[in-house]
């Protein structure tokens, strides 16, 4: 009985090893978010849009489970 508006543990955890169907999963629950904040004067700016998910990768392979 969690939140569903979070991306569930175990998904975190497969992403953060790697899955690529998990990392897939991450960035399609925060795809409108991103896609908001690379809005430039009313228009999706592609570059930053890529730029935030690369990011968002990036910090996924980067966290650990203590």
């Amino acid at each position: 009985m969690g939140n569903t508006n979070l991306v569930p543990y175990e998904t975190i955890v497969r992403a953060t090893n790697g899955e690529p169907e998990a990392v897939d999963e991450v960035l399609r629950h925060y795809s409108k978010r991103i896609r908001f904040a690379a809005l430039e004067n009313g228009h999706v700016n592609t570059d930053t849009e890529d730029s935030i998910r690369q990011r968002l990768i990036t910090a996924l392979f980067q966290f650990h489970f203590d």
